[in-house]
């Protein structure tokens, strides 16, 4: 088999269908399989994936493992010769895949491939690629200098290696894996893309930002960004340093200071009173279920038009690949324009306008 796509999940069923209806399609023309490992969930998210999803791997944990351990237990029982692991907050294109396996196939000593992520509004995520966070880089972002964190010397469409990259989206080899050790299980939540990264390194691969395609991350659905967030991921940034560098009283000190001023000045979340003032449905019909399910004061079109300030689109994917639906809302981003999508064969659409609380899911059946 060629490739193993895994995903774990924690109580985002809606989501987790969105990204599932996405894979299935971008593994349509490849030897591929779907493995999902679900945390102990106590949403609906197993039972959707059984009813929805039969040929999908479900692996149910009685247990929150945390994302080290969960994934780890996923690839164990992965075939494909590649993997990726993936979030159940994403949206693949079409041709993700097999843009990467093909990528992957000119290379040597390659490591772990990242691509181009945007959120939910279109924005692109710079931690999709970053540097070593040694800790004075770390310290200088607190304070909101970035240059030494994230690995500019690529622009979000360009290709090249790069230290450091994001667990929402890992595409590398299973012996890759195997011979890193996967993930560390020392970590509950956060950091741990940032050790498996830099583990890669150390045993000689060469690790690549691959910015030719783009995936959606919503970012922010599986955990809240609040205070025990703001915990775990300084804690676990504390074992990193711990595991990697040389130990000393100035050094630790250091770490302190800093997980502590992290948790005090952490960005406050970007949520926004949203006034819609004309929904524009991107689809081949209109929809009547979903017309009755939004707000009767509002205009709904059927085409984009001209899209004014504080609108709201809504890709039909029925209609509108999942390609297109992720290349629009690049193009229309704007602080004032909100998106969702209508999954294929789905009774609902889903969005998320912030990466610090969760997104807006609406039913129509």
């Amino acid at each position: 088999m060629t490739l193993s796509i895994i995903i774990l999940n924690y109580n985002v069923c809606c989501f987790l269908e969105l990204c599932l209806r996405s894979v299935e399609i971008a593994i349509s023309k490849i030897d591929a399989e779907i493995i999902v490992i679900d945390n102990n969930s106590d949403d609906e998210s197993c039972d959707m994936v059984k009813r929805l999803f039969p040929e999908v791997k479900l692996i149910e944990n009685k247990d929150n493992f945390g994302f080290s351990k969960g994934n780890n237990i996923g690839v164990h029982q992965a075939k494909g010769d590649y993997l990726c692991i993936l979030n159940p907050d994403t949206v693949v294109a079409e041709d993700t895949f097999l843009k990467l396996l093909k990528f992957s196939k000119k290379k040597k000593k390659l490591g772990i491939i990242g691509c181009r992520l945007i959120d939910g509004k279109g924005r692109f995520l710079p931690e999709s690629k970053r540097k070593i966070p040694y800790v004075k880089a770390a310290f200088k972002k607190i304070f909101g200098n970035s240059n030494d964190y994230y690995a500019n010397h690529l622009n979000e469409n360009e290709t090249g290696k790069v230290d450091i990259l994001v667990g929402a989206f890992m595409f590398l080899e299973r012996a890759v894996y195997n011979d890193i050790k996967g993930f560390d299980e020392d970590y509950f939540m956060y950091g741990e893309d940032i050790d498996i990264s830099y583990k890669a390194l150390k045993n000689g691969y060469c690790n690549y930002y691959y910015g030719e395609t783009t995936v959606m991350h919503f970012k922010g659905e599986s955990t809240l960004k609040d205070k025990r967030y703001a915990r775990r991921f300084y804690g676990a940034m504390q074992i990193f340093y711990k595991k990697h560098f040389k130990k000393n009283i100035g050094f630790d000190m250091f770490v302190w200071i800093g997980i502590r001023l992290a948790s005090i000045y952490r960005k406050k979340s970007d949520t926004k009173a949203k006034r819609i003032l004309e929904y524009i449905f991107v689809s081949n019909n209109m929809n009547e279920k979903l017309r009755t399910a939004l707000s009767e004061k509002v205009v709904l079109k059927s085409d984009l038009g001209m899209v004014k300030k504080a609108s709201e689109i809504i890709f039909d994917a029925n209609y509108v690949s999942y390609k297109t639906i992720i290349e629009n809302i690049n193009i229309y981003k704007d602080e004032f324009i909100t998106f969702k999508i209508l999954p294929h064969k789905s009774g609902f659409i889903l969005g998320s306008d912030n990466s610090t609380s969760r997104g807006e899911i609406i039913y129509f059946e």
